[in-house]
């Protein structure tokens, strides 16, 4: 226990040098912690990495979904409801079924249960991958979108279809009226077991004396027991965690204070990123494993069989985004779309996008050794193969091509209409407006004594009056571009100052630390907000 402990302290040291190489050569690091997870699975003398499916499904999946949930926009999931509602069920459904036949046409003794069961496995694309890769290079909003909320859906779908295979494998029977009945019920009771738990976490996060960290554990609690309730009732467990994720972040501004969210934000997005880099980096650690395992199949065969699939969800997947474009022009003609001329640059991306990853590792381990009747399961270490194969694939292949290709389609964004700059000085000014607006109005007769209200006053007027010009224009008016810059300067150093003089004051018997780290908080916050308006001011 003591060996593993420092072995894992020592991985996710290597991962966060991998992570800084990433950045530095401008590769998205999932690619590059699967790549060199397999470089050190070949290091003569290490010891193989076995890796419990069960840590990976109950461990690993809850939190990243939740963290998912909490950061998806429920006004672009509802906008693109259509088209992320066809993605994440239809097209994982027909993947699945073209798996199975083309699996059973091409190995001998792969029947179609064992094809379903693949095809379950692989057809969820990993939103973390694309997301990573789409961050990189300028893409439209929209198409990030629909990714992410693809992902928050599609690995229900996909694990469905697993359970249902595994089921149809293990004892050989499969009724398409039972399973598509058993389908519904489980989808259906999965969305509402998550939101009665979540109504059930707001209760204690609303109406309980809680402090920021009892917030935060909730919040890492909350996800664990949707997950484990429902799949102990056989519903989706992951359907629970997205739905009450939705319910809770949609609603977080109700029960959680404004500490609470800040640390719980820092928090949260700290051991998710840690959580994905460990999986990763264990997808290429687990490699040789498997290969060592494939037993009657030679390793060339397998490799033939895990490319050929691969390269058939690749094109599957651009057909069903070029076909669900198609589909999407047509039916615009009767009801009102999103937007009814796709194009097909947008799909062509969406389709270059389906990158594999956690959900297809975890399902692929999870696949039980032997059968009830003690009977080894067939075909099992060429499924994880395959699975591997998949994976590593579409990582490397479409995750270090994904950037050329959105570069190369030059995409325009549809949905910019107003410039994020302009967006962003827009919403800041009607926000001191409306301050400026309960001042006078609530509170005349203390403006008219109370000096540090007219201060407010004043310092928020002036904030109207800078922000009146950048909101006129189509772009940041040129005297505004030329002193912003030193401005910022100017500001960062003042900063740099008080921080100093905190932490001089920090030395003196009469001034408490409590107090000093409230202020170095405060300035830490003062900085963050300089470098979002920077941002978007265009720098």
């Amino acid at each position: 226990m003591h060996h593993t402990f420092i072995a894992y302290i020592i991985l996710v040291l290597v991962i966060m040098l991998l992570v800084m190489l990433a950045q530095k050569i401008k590769v998205s690091y999932p690619i590059l912690l699967v790549v060199a997870g397999l470089a050190i699975s070949f290091i003569p003398g290490l010891p193989p990495i076995e890796i419990d499916p069960e840590l990976i499904f109950v461990i690993f999946l809850p939190p990243l979904l939740y963290e998912a949930a909490w950061k998806t926009s429920w006004k672009e999931l509802w906008r693109w409801r259509r088209v992320i509602s066809s993605f994440a069920f239809l097209i994982v459904l027909l993947t699945s079924c073209v798996v199975a036949v083309f699996s059973n046409w091409l190995i001998p003794g792969f029947t179609l249960a064992l094809g379903f069961l693949l095809g379950g496995i692989i057809s969820p694309p990993d939103a973390v991958s694309a997301s990573s890769v789409m961050q990189t290079v300028k893409v439209p909003k929209r198409l990030l979108s629909i990714v992410e909320g693809e992902s928050l859906l599609n690995d229900a779908a996909s694990l469905i279809v697993f359970r249902f295979a595994l089921l149809a494998v293990a004892t050989g029977n499969f009724v398409f009226r039972d399973a598509a009945l058993s389908f519904f019920i489980v989808i259906i009771m999965g969305i509402l077991t998550g939101i009665l738990i979540a109504l059930v976490f707001y209760a204690l996060h609303r109406w309980l004396p809680t402090t920021p960290p009892i917030n935060i554990v909730l919040t890492f609690l909350a996800p664990y027991t949707m997950y484990i309730v429902a799949e102990e009732f056989h519903f989706s467990g992951v359907l629970a965690v997205v739905s009450g994720g939705l319910f809770l972040s949609l609603r977080s501004h109700q029960f959680l204070d404004h500490r609470s969210r800040i640390q719980g934000w820092n928090v949260w997005e700290t051991i998710s990123f840690v959580l994905n880099g460990l999986v990763f980096m264990l997808i290429g650690l687990e490699l040789p494993v498997v290969i060592k395992d494939l037993g009657g199949v030679s390793l060339g065969t397998a490799v033939g069989y895990g490319l050929a699939i691969s390269g058939l969800i690749i094109v599957l997947r651009i057909l069903c985004t070029f076909g669900a474009s198609a589909f999407t022009v047509w039916v615009s003609q009767y009801i009102t779309t999103a937007d009814n001329r796709p194009g097909w640059k947008g799909p062509l991306v969406l389709g270059w996008a389906g990158m594999r990853g956690v959900v297809s590792l975890a399902a692929a381990l999870s696949i039980p050794v032997y059968l009830d009747n003690g009977a080894h399961f067939p075909e099992r270490n060429l499924i994880l193969f395959i699975t591997f194969s998949v994976i590593l694939v579409t990582l490397v292949l479409q995750g270090l091509t994904l950037p050329f290709l959105i570069k190369w389609l030059k995409l325009e964004d549809p949905d910019a209409v107003i410039p994020e700059e302009q967006q962003d000085a827009a919403v800041r000014k009607k926000m001191s407006q409306a301050a400026l607006q309960l001042l006078k109005q609530q509170h005349a007769e203390k403006l008219q004594t109370n000096k540090l209200l007219q201060s407010l006053q004043q310092r928020l007027e002036a904030e109207v009056t800078m922000l009146h010009t950048m909101t006129q224009t189509t772009a940041l008016p040129e005297e505004t571009a030329t002193f912003y810059p030193h401005f910022r300067l100017v500001y960062l150093e003042i900063l740099n100052a008080q921080r100093q003089l905190l932490h001089q004051l920090n030395t003196k018997k009469e001034v408490d630390d409590v107090i000093i780290r409230k202020y170095l908080s405060l300035l830490d916050i003062e900085e963050e907000k300089l470098y979002v308006q920077y941002n978007h001011a265009g720098h």
